[in-house]
């Protein structure tokens, strides 16, 4: 079922960074299909455990019958508290693969895809109020703009935003059709797909809090994985891959390392990859989603 429903990327290299001891605790946050957690199930013995999280409703069909599998329905920004309603204080390694499920992206009703004519919602959980088409049609314009250009990385953000906030008065915002033909005069000749990738993640990011999940995410794992233990990272753009490579080169995602009264430095991390783990030929082949993916890896000090 999880190959239908994603198909795992940089399978091999994340479960080997997580140097598994058979009878570890590990965690799994972003379960999806479960191919990653079936790959680490494969390695662990009869007393190993597996911990994995997902908010998607989706995600919870593909649930492992297994004994040493647990699955929390929240997310992973609640680690620490679900690990320890769950008995657990600390954990081995931990697997955060941070992109957006195929199946997500192929199911046109989540509105993920600029492939599909569908309504905007984007939400990963499904209970959440906020949708796309809510931050179109009810967000300021300044806010409009700073979301485009900085979580879309769009250059004419601000033209953009200024379009959607007169064209809304009209119309309301409610699908994608709609909103290409609010922004059609901004998108460059040939480059349509490049840029409503931009603006959909922009909005993405903006309905799921992704930023800001990451860094509570971020901030909790130093606190949860044991000495040795790893965290193994999986991120698809640079907002993303900057503050995971911040946090484990420097403890922090913002700023430089801490130093004690005798100069030593403060940080919870020690960085396996010094540069970024990418796809290799082969799976570039087959996966194309795995094309942005890096994966970085710490162990903890």
């Amino acid at each position: 079922m999880e190959n239908n429903y994603h198909v795992p990327v940089l399978l091999k290299e994340s479960v080997d960074a997580l140097a598994i001891r058979p009878d570890g605790i590990y965690v799994d946050v972003t379960f999806g299909g479960g191919g990653h957690s079936r790959e680490i199930l494969s390695r662990l013995g009869e007393k190993g455990v597996l911990i994995a999280f997902d908010q998607d409703p989706d995600a919870q069909r593909n649930r492992i019958d297994d004994p040493r599998f647990h699955f929390v329905d929240q997310n992973f920004a609640f680690l620490k508290n679900n690990l320890r309603l769950l008995g657990y204080r600390s954990v081995d390694g931990i697997l955060a693969d941070l992109g957006v499920s195929s199946h997500q992206f192929d199911e046109p009703s989540r509105g993920f895809s600029t492939r599909f004519e569908s309504g905007l919602d984007m939400r990963m959980d499904q209970q959440r109020p906020l949708t796309a088409a809510a931050v179109l049609n009810s967000y300021s314009e300044e806010r409009l703009h700073w979301i485009f250009g900085v979580y879309g990385e769009v250059k004419n953000a601000k033209s953009l935003a200024a379009s959607i906030v007169r064209g809304r008065v009209d119309k309301e915002i409610k699908s994608l059709s709609d909103l290409k033909g609010l922004i059609r005069m901004h998108i460059p000749r040939g480059r349509e797909n490049k840029y409503m990738a931009q603006v959909f993640q922009a909005l993405r990011i903006e309905v799921n809090g992704e930023m800001a999940v990451l860094e509570d995410f971020l901030d909790q794992t130093a606190g949860v994985i044991k000495k040795g233990g790893r965290l193994v990272v999986i991120s698809y753009h640079s907002l993303e891959d900057r503050p995971v490579k911040n946090f484990l080169s420097k403890g922090k995602i913002r700023g430089e390392v801490e130093k004690d009264f005798f100069g030593n430095e403060l940080k919870p991390f020690h960085v396996i990859t010094r540069r970024a783990i990418v796809a290799g030929e082969e799976e570039l082949a087959y996966n194309n989603r795995s094309r942005s993916a890096k994966l970085r890896v710490g162990e903890k000090l």
